[in-house]
């Protein structure tokens, strides 16, 4: 197998219409050679713990409503074709997402990574729901198939914390300044959320025409 290595932040939408995008592309090749593994990166590692009210953060980062509005708009145009819903109006809080990086990193290690990070995208971007809130990242986590009680354990300790900015830091480091980002066996670097058909010529390159 082929490490794909994916840095992103699951308050990212582009994070989240490129993971939709991949996933079709990876669908439509079966037997594609790609392990993926989901490393942290925080959009705003400088967050209060327990986050900011949404209409401000957005202001704050791109000014009055129109500005807002205008910049909504190309993510918006891209999830509906990647056959993506995006409840945005419902988000009321940008969190602080490093509590939702230590339990993408335990689930991980249980092999049920892309499906924790798939369910963080949904509970944010679909529902609007708080993932820095700890009952909302216990809920999501025993959907996934991890050990409620275990993660209740760990998330109430400081465990992998330092790990979690350890690794951003190392992100940044190598010159990795937004996500998503892509490394292909360590080697290659895609950034941004890619079409498809990108996704579809990478592997048959890789594995040879589809039949």
């Amino acid at each position: 197998m082929i490490p794909l290595e994916i840095y992103s932040d699951p308050i990212c939408p582009w994070c989240y219409i490129g993971k939709a995008r991949l996933d079709r592309a990876l669908e439509s090749r079966p037997d594609h050679p790609f392990e993926v593994r989901w490393h942290p990166f925080q959009l705003n590692p400088d967050m209060p713990q327990d986050g900011m009210d949404r209409a401000e953060y957005m202001a704050l980062k791109f000014g009055d409503d129109q500005a807002v509005i205008a910049a909504h708009r190309p993510v918006i145009e891209a999830a509906e074709e990647a056959g993506l819903s995006l409840a945005l109006p419902a988000i009321t809080r940008t969190p602080n997402t490093l509590d939702a990086h230590r339990v993408i990193h335990w689930a991980g290690l249980e092999g049920r990574q892309s499906a924790m990070v798939s369910a963080l995208f949904r509970a944010y971007f679909r529902e609007g729901r708080d993932i820095g809130d700890r009952d909302t990242l216990l809920e999501l986590a025993r959907q996934s198939g991890l050990d409620q009680s275990l993660i209740a354990r760990l998330l109430a300790s400081d465990a992998d914390r330092v790990l979690i900015r350890e690794a951003d830091r190392m992100a940044r480091a190598r010159g990795i300044s937004g996500v998503p980002f892509f490394v292909i066996d360590g080697k290659y670097a895609v950034s941004g959320a890619q079409p498809v058909q990108v996704w579809q010529n990478v592997i048959d390159e890789l594995t040879g025409p589809a039949a």
